[in-house]
């Protein structure tokens, strides 16, 4: 029986990514229950490949013994852009599907200073131009409600 594919997710975080990791579904039934990979194996092992432009890089292997998991890839170079496989295996069984590439840009402090001054920006300019038009209707040159005295007519 083949192990896998995974399910993952991953975000990015500064710096860094973070995987989220669901095992596979197991198709083995004891008294009718479905068992889990933990259920039958107890312990897994999970492989992360990451890929950027410079190519592929294997990270250490790593056990879990949670259905559900998330691990940091930190030490990352800010806004590049990395992809994510996992595959687990377990120690009686070394068939196993990989998860489909996922990818993500990694964020810097930079990126997350720019939008909170784009937001800044356009709040200000919201009210500068909210206060223009209210002096402008004041100085009765939109919105008039009053017709112009005859002597101007």
């Amino acid at each position: 029986a083949f192990l896998g594919p995974p399910e993952v997710n991953i975000s990015s975080c500064l710096n860094c990514i973070n995987v989220t990791i669901k095992l596979p579904i197991s198709y083995f039934r004891k008294n009718e229950k479905l068992l889990s990979l933990i259920d039958i194996y107890e312990e897994l092992y999970y492989d992360i490949t990451v890929k950027t432009l410079d190519g592929e890089h294997k990270r250490p292997r790593e056990k879990t013994t949670e259905e559900i998991f998330n691990t940091v890839i930190e030490e990352l170079y800010p806004n590049r852009n990395y992809c994510v496989s996992v595959m687990i295996t377990a120690s009686l069984n070394k068939h196993s599907i990989p998860s489909a590439w996922k990818c993500v840009t990694a964020e810097t402090v930079a990126q997350q200073d720019y939008h909170t001054v784009a937001i800044a920006v356009a709040v200000c300019f919201s009210l500068m131009l909210a206060g223009a038009l209210k002096c402008m209707h004041a100085g009765g040159y939109i919105l008039q409600k009053k017709s112009l005295p005859h002597t101007l007519v």
